[in-house]
């Protein structure tokens, strides 16, 4: 089954729901088959890292934890508004995401 998302990696994203709602962040890294993407200084959790050699420091470490795509929605470059995401076919026939505010409707 095709699985796709409405944003992709290098998107600047912005959270509507959780515990981080309302922070923008850019999407360092999508996963359509889980339907979850990761979003830079955002949703960070705690992990308990173990030393894997001989020598090497274990501890407690900060790092970006997934969220589900259906939690952000993307932000127009040229407006600044979190926006919905429509597509426009341009007349040598390549497709285009365009802005869905009435003011803006620039694509990106």
């Amino acid at each position: 089954m095709n699985k796709k998302l409405h944003v992709k990696t290098g998107d600047t994203v912005v959270v509507l729901s959780g515990k981080d709602k309302g922070k923008k962040g850019k999407v360092l890294e999508v996963s359509p088959k889980e339907q979850k993407v990761i979003v830079e200084g955002l949703n960070i959790v705690t992990k308990h890292v173990k030393p894997r050699q001989m020598g090497q420091q274990g501890g407690i470490v900060k790092c970006e934890a997934p969220l589900y795509a259906c939690k952000v929605m993307a932000v127009c470059p040229h407006c600044g508004k979190p926006t919905r995401l429509g597509h426009k076919i341009e007349a040598d026939g390549t497709k285009t995401r365009v802005c869905k505010h009435a003011d803006c409707g620039k694509a990106y």
